[in-house]
């Protein structure tokens, strides 16, 4: 069901990572994204398997909260891996029928772009887990605070990223509402061929934009009604400070980091 995505929600906590710097751990989410591609070989991989692992269980995010993640890229996973199943054509040959070819390669880079896939994901959804909407656009305003000196709007793109990551589940939920909705009145959205399934979504995606449009308007005046101007001279309740919980926790990302550089010097 489209309800179960969970994608940009915010699971509240008390877990090491809910306590440390959002700073912080948009940082070292772009280290992990880096530690991944970095792995040239499935042994390198599993170090970062290891850390997807370790991290998941030191968050206490509920594992079927990250099977939900999942689901949206299982279409995408799927194609990736029929991809270089087929269309890799080194190594030793294991079927071979008229022009189809299934080759050792072709499985091994299969299989390894496929886990590549599922810890991206499963990583990079820790950091909207633990990390609240409020704390995530402080977190951007700070680290692209430089690029205020060349003009650029910090504090309007940060919002803006922030407000769409936070409007992901209400979408999600108002997709949900009209599915039911148009079913309820006798609506075919399941049989049938690709050009019927793609008509039965019009009358879904013509009230989602409605709905998008009213959310919109609705925030926007709200925003009005409380005098908000910009980030110029904006106060936050919450200060952002690092702690000894950030140092300790970019010691244990940067010794995965240096574990994928070591494996893939040894597996030359």
């Amino acid at each position: 069901m489209i309800k179960d995505i969970t994608i940009g929600q915010y699971f509240p906590g008390k877990s090491v990572l809910h306590r440390m710097d959002s700073r912080v751990k948009i940082l070292l989410t772009a280290v992990f994204i880096v530690m991944l591609f970095m792995a040239k070989s499935i042994q390198a991989l599993s170090v970062g398997i290891l850390f997807t692992v370790v991290t998941f269980i030191i968050s206490r995010i509920p594992l079927k909260m990250m099977g939900k993640s999942l689901k949206p890229i299982v279409p995408i996973v799927i194609f990736t891996a029929v991809l270089n199943l087929f269309f890799i054509r080194t190594g030793d040959v294991l079927w071979e029928w008229k022009i189809i070819k299934l080759t050792q390669d072709g499985v091994d880079t299969s299989l390894f772009m496929v886990i590549r896939i599922i810890c991206l994901i499963c990583g990079s959804s820790l950091l909207t887990y633990t990390t609240s909407p409020i704390e995530l656009t402080d977190a951007i305003e700070k680290l692209l605070g430089p690029l205020k000196k060349i003009k650029v709007p910090v504090h309007e793109l940060a919002m803006m990223m922030t407000i769409a990551l936070r409007f992901i589940p209400t979408l999600i939920e108002e997709t949900d509402k009209i599915i039911n909705a148009q079913k309820a009145r006798g609506a075919d959205m399941e049989t049938g061929g690709l050009i019927q399934k793609t008509k039965a979504l019009i009358p879904i995606l013509i009230p989602l934009f409605v709905a998008s449009f009213r959310h919109a308007e609705e925030l926007a005046l709200a925003m009005e009604c409380r005098c908000y101007h910009g980030g110029e001279g904006r106060t936050r309740m919450k200060q952002l400070k690092m702690t000894l919980t950030d140092l300790w926790g970019s010691l244990y990302c940067m010794v995965f980091l240096a574990g994928v550089i070591a494996v893939n010097i040894l597996t030359k």
